[in-house]
């Protein structure tokens, strides 16, 4: 955890594309400091527009709003009906509008208030509104502060296809709010631990092993626990990005779990919660990652029921793996015919494969299935 040492130091994370200045992320305890960080950004005279959805607004979107009025010129809201099934391309429609009717140009800028969804949506319309305008997010979920809210990737889904339609638009700021997650349901919380797992999974041993060391703290959401486990996550994603901004290469191993798991979100009609989902496909992973011999069973198993201590699925039931793998071979991660599938060395060590067969992928869906 020294990245963790480090940026206690310094209270803000720097992340750089191309080896240059990006933008910050701020891990905070409120929102009392977000307009004194958002001054680095000269919004004074400009125009701000929070996008929200129906069940983050009520809990903090008036709160923000007292917070913003004086750091720019003129601040709008606009509210999004809260789900997955909104994440399409008409909702963005209506949020051109109320851009073009507020009057935003080119200099003007979003804030994202909320989870996942809404930072890509908004990362969306920021990216194709104008040919790109700029935008913050402000993640208020533990998927969204760990995962979604950085590195760029924005995007909609099209036709129950999930983040089909999208574009890299690095946000200008990222404030992370660890407040916010006490008004977290324990589904939502778990979820988040999901993509919090995988990432000490894939990059960092000693990050993975200090969340089951603190499983109690986390799971009585310790404030400044949260808040070192954030900061953990954020980096290992951080350097990940940074050597890979446009995803051409080693930005992949991010989506380890996410082959088998998308395929499981969308054939679930979204019913399960994405970290869920990824839970699922990391097992899957793991689990093809021992039959190759890559790691030993007694790590496998480990990897397997550290899931079940923070809450989240081991097994599915009521679908079939033949249809899971045909869903993921309709995956926007596939190359060449091939699904490219993200497995691991070691615990802490993940790479691209491309040798995977169907019949390892249906052998370790039939292990995880439920009878």
């Amino acid at each position: 955890m020294s990245d963790v040492r480090k940026q206690q130091e310094n209270d803000f994370i720097t992340v750089k594309k191309d080896r240059r200045f990006a933008y910050h992320i701020y891990p905070e305890l409120s929102f009392d400091a977000l307009p004194e960080r958002l001054e680095e950004l000269d919004i004074k005279d400009r125009r701000m527009v929070i996008v929200s959805d129906s069940n983050v607004a009520p809990l903090y979107l008036d709160e923000l709003k007292e917070k913003l009025t004086p750091a720019c010129r003129q601040l709008s809201s606009y509210v999004i009906p809260a789900g997955e099934e909104h994440k399409n391309l008409d909702e963005i429609r209506k949020l051109y509008i109320h851009l073009i009717e507020q009057g935003l140009d080119r200099n003007d800028l979003l804030v994202a208030l909320g989870g996942g969804v809404i930072g890509d949506m908004t990362g969306f319309a920021a990216a194709t509104y104008l040919r790109g305008i700029r935008f913050i997010q402000v993640p208020t979920t533990l998927l969204s502060q760990v995962d979604s809210s950085i590195g760029g990737k924005t995007g909609v889904d099209f036709d129950q296809y999930k983040n089909m339609v999208g574009a890299f638009h690095q946000p200008s700021l990222v404030y992370i709010n660890i407040g916010t997650l006490k008004t977290l349901d324990d589904r939502q919380f778990a979820s988040g631990m999901g993509e919090v797992l995988k990432h000490g999974l894939i990059r960092d041993a000693s990050y993975y092993e200090w969340c089951l060391d603190h499983m109690g703290e986390i799971g009585e959401r310790d404030p400044e626990v949260l808040r070192e486990m954030v900061i953990g996550s954020v980096h290992i994603k951080r350097r990940v990005v940074e050597r890979d901004p446009q995803e051409k290469g080693e930005r992949a191993v991010l989506n380890f779990g996410h082959t088998a798991g998308h395929a499981i979100e969308k054939l679930k009609k979204f019913e399960l919660a994405h970290g869920e989902c990824v839970a699922l496909g990391s097992v899957v992973a793991a689990y093809i990652s021992r039959k190759r011999e890559l790691i030993d069973e007694d790590t496998f198993y480990e990897i397997r029921d550290m899931f079940v201590g923070f809450g989240l699925p081991i097994s599915f039931d009521s679908l079939e793996p033949e249809d899971i793998l045909a869903a993921a071979k309709h995956d926007k991660k596939m190359d060449k015919g091939n699904i490219r599938f993200i497995l691991l060395k070691k615990l802490g060590s993940a790479y691209i494969d491309e040798t995977v067969s169907d019949q390892e992928i249906t052998e370790a869906l039939r292990f995880i299935k439920a009878d």
